[in-house]
């Protein structure tokens, strides 16, 4: 092979380096483009999916009444049985709730979660019913007797706002498991829509 022969062995060498080099940058360049253009149609499709609430809400008040209940000792006839003794904490919440759509809307239930030192407590929301019977259950009960607000197949149309006290049916600790409580969060649940979570701004009255 003549030394031209071999320079311009080198030469078609270089070029096809060359040219691989540029192949490759090319599809860098294209594989960069095509996961920034994944990444903004995934941005959009997921802002264009995330609606807001169904209702907006607020936490205007929220009472706990610690109560240590002991049985009288007698059973329904009147005879003697060994007496009972327990704790438990009744919660009351005064609650606000917008309906910020353009259908109504029905509240099916509500909870109220607190975190104590051994785990998450739930408790339901009372009916009505239960809310009256407590007051009379404990005459001296130190919470506003106020207008109930039923978390059981309240209907609230568009653009209402409803308001009202819900009693919590007793988280069965004692004052001081209870005083450890590290957080409280509110959630109704709407028939057919999203949970609703309020976490109260507001200190809760101990009473």
């Amino acid at each position: 092979m003549s030394l031209l022969q071999q320079d311009s062995t080198g030469l078609d060498d270089a070029a096809r380096g060359e040219e691989l080099t540029k192949g490759t940058s090319h599809v860098v360049v294209a594989a960069i483009i095509a996961t920034a253009v994944v990444g903004i149609a995934i941005a959009i499709y997921v802002i264009a999916g995330q609606k807001p609430p169904v209702a907006t809400g607020q936490i205007l008040a929220v009472w706990a009444h610690p109560q240590h209940t002991e049985t009288s000792g007698l059973d329904a006839s009147g005879a003697a049985i060994e007496k009972e003794s327990f704790d438990e904490v009744l919660l009351f919440a005064q609650v606000t709730l917008h309906n910020q759509t353009d259908h109504p809307i029905i509240l099916s239930n509500a909870t109220v979660s607190a975190m104590l030192d051994d785990g998450v407590h739930v408790s339901y929301a009372a009916n009505k019913t239960d809310y009256d019977r407590v007051f009379v259950a404990y005459p001296n009960l130190p919470v506003p007797h106020g207008k109930a607000l039923s978390a059981l197949d309240t209907e609230i149309d568009p653009g209402q706002t409803v308001d009202g006290t819900i009693f919590f049916y007793p988280f069965k600790v004692s004052k001081q498991q209870w005083d450890a409580h590290k957080d409280v969060s509110f959630t109704f649940a709407f028939r057919y829509q999203p949970n609703v979570v309020i976490v109260p701004h507001v200190a809760i009255t101990e009473r």
